[in-house]
């Protein structure tokens, strides 16, 4: 792995190997692109047994969105820190099944595109059109792979990555009591955005008192906190979003799946280093030494949260007699 010209696959192998004892690591499948092998590597951290609750963080699924994935291998790197002398993380870790994920599109990252290295927006690309309309290309379309936000074409089978990120939550959350996923992307907006599906339709998701019970939560918990919790629609739609494809299928399951987008608010860091935008990467990345170390270090108290959340998610989640009151409270919130 270490000629593969990625810095965060080479800094995860080495992660790898200082956190052996207490991490569990398989090779979901590999891409082959430009002479490389490349692999999407899945993680669990801890030994917690499959009817644990689960919570799976996932970056890198647009290739020029690498913060996603340095702000989980940070994650990482202080978990291994941690788990050498934290008594209670050890624990913890026993009761949620925690998974990572952390470069769904290795071959995008060597491209420096949102695509993987066939030219196809990974985000765009499950077999589901959005209900309501989108934005013309940015919804997603499928005129050419010269054009962003290719979705593929129509009727082909999914991608590789696509395909093995759905096969693993499949596997692993979908059988679990309780899941959460958070998919970790840059590159909209000045704040930082905390999404909930739908992305390709303007109603409600079923599990919405659960995610306004979990919204609480995070403002009750840490009320100084940076983040604005939101449907996605409410800022854009589009065609082809893999978490909605999720979602809709796991409806078919007993227990809850939910899956959230963090969307770091990139515009402020080009607002505040305007020469960012002479590059290309200074779009969707920190490019100054010291934000990027603020960046990595903001969004750890979020994942500590996430992970006892979901260990605890039968201390918040909403009753059955409850579950009406939220769902009238989130639609006054969110779908005025």
């Amino acid at each position: 792995m270490s000629s593969i010209p990625i810095q965060e696959l080479n800094k995860l192998e080495r992660l790898l190997q200082q956190g052996a004892p207490y991490i569990r690591h398989r090779v979901l499948t590999r891409v082959r692109f430009r002479g490389h092998n490349l692999p999407i590597d899945a993680l669990q951290v801890g030994d917690a047994l499959p009817d644990k609750p689960a919570l799976l963080l996932t970056g890198g699924i647009h290739g020029l969105e690498r913060i996603g994935t340095q702000v989980i291998l940070a994650f990482l790197e202080t978990l291994i820190k941690r788990l050498v002398w934290d008594t209670h993380l050890q624990a913890e870790l026993n009761d949620v099944q925690l998974f990572m994920i952390p470069a769904l599109n290795p071959s995008g990252m060597i491209r420096n595109t949102r695509s993987n290295g066939n030219g196809i927006d990974l985000m765009r690309h499950a077999p589901l059109d959005a209900a309501d309309p989108v934005p013309l290309l940015l919804g997603g379309h499928r005129l050419t792979t010269r054009l962003p936000w290719y979705r593929g074409a129509l009727d082909a089978p999914m991608e590789p990555e696509a395909e093995a990120l759905c096969v693993f939550v499949r596997e692993h959350l979908f059988k679990a009591p309780f899941s959460l996923v958070l998919d970790c992307h840059s590159g909209f907006g000045f704040n930082d955005r905390i999404w909930f599906p739908f992305a390709g339709r303007s109603t409600p998701i079923q599990h919405l008192p659960e995610v306004y019970a979990l919204r609480n939560l995070l403002f009750e918990t840490y009320p100084n906190h940076v983040y604005l919790f939101e449907p996605q629609f409410a800022n854009y739609g589009t065609h082809g979003d893999l978490w909605d494809y999720l979602y809709l299928e796991s409806l078919n399951q007993a227990s809850p799946f939910l899956p959230l987008t963090l969307e770091m608010g990139s515009w402020a860091w080009a607002r505040k280093n305007p020469l960012q935008l002479t590059r290309l990467m200074g779009f969707f990345h920190p490019i100054l030494p010291h934000r990027l170390k603020r960046v990595l270090r903001r969004h750890l108290i979020l994942l500590d949260f996430l992970v006892a959340a979901v260990r605890s998610q039968a201390q918040w989640c909403p009753s059955l007699q409850d579950r009406a009151h939220y769902d009238l409270t989130a639609r006054a919130l969110w779908y005025p």
